[in-house]
């Protein structure tokens, strides 16, 4: 089921937001969208690349709590920057919810202390 919601989130959502927001260039806007997902080529320099048990909120560069802010920044400024912050900030949201899963099946697990205070910060 999580990885289901994942992919879900990955391309449904951003799908959704072009038609429902973007009606007159839904498809330019959802392949910008897609195309944020270039973020995660900084899983490349991470060993190993792939960990099912690893958050990646806070352990790749792309995707620390920096970059984050970064891009709900870039949602205020012009087109295409706002379309581009849009998609990577559902893309961070699609990895903490990610995240969230893992924590929820493992509390053992190799999530990072940061992420657990952010998720007790929550709760």
């Amino acid at each position: 089921m999580q990885i289901f919601i994942h992919y879900l989130l990955h391309f449904g959502a951003p799908l959704l937001i072009a038609l429902i927001f973007f009606k007159k260039n839904w498809k330019k806007v959802y392949l910008i969208f897609i195309a944020t997902m270039l973020v995660d080529l900084d899983h490349l320099f991470a060993n190993p690349i792939f960990d099912p048990n690893r958050c990646s909120i806070n352990f790749h560069p792309l995707h620390t709590y920096y970059a984050f802010l970064i891009y709900i920044i870039f949602i205020f400024l012009r087109k295409p920057l706002n379309i581009i912050g849009v998609g990577l900030t559902l893309h961070m949201i699609t990895d903490l919810i990610d995240c969230l899963f893992m924590y929820l099946n493992c509390q053992e697990c190799s999530i990072n202390d940061s992420v657990l205070e952010l998720f007790n910060l929550i709760s």
